[in-house]
């Protein structure tokens, strides 16, 4: 049996939600093994001059705890 730990995080990036996605998970590996999903539950952007300048998510990791 497995058990599976779910972690929110927030990141950000300047081309798109589904980069901010990767940002997190690639930041998340740095110091997470056995990263399973990720499940976007917010997004944002910041705005100026008409004009997206940042997007951002807040996404729900899930990795397997090692035994």
């Amino acid at each position: 049996m497995s058990v599976v730990k779910v972690l929110e995080l927030m990141a950000n990036s300047t081309k798109s939600w589904e980069d901010a996605a990767q940002q997190a998970i690639t930041e998340a590996s740095k110091s997470l093994h056995n990263i399973r999903s990720v499940y976007i539950q917010d997004m944002s952007a910041s705005v100026e001059n008409g004009k997206i300048t940042e997007y951002r998510v807040t996404v729900k990791l899930s990795f397997e705890i090692e035994k």
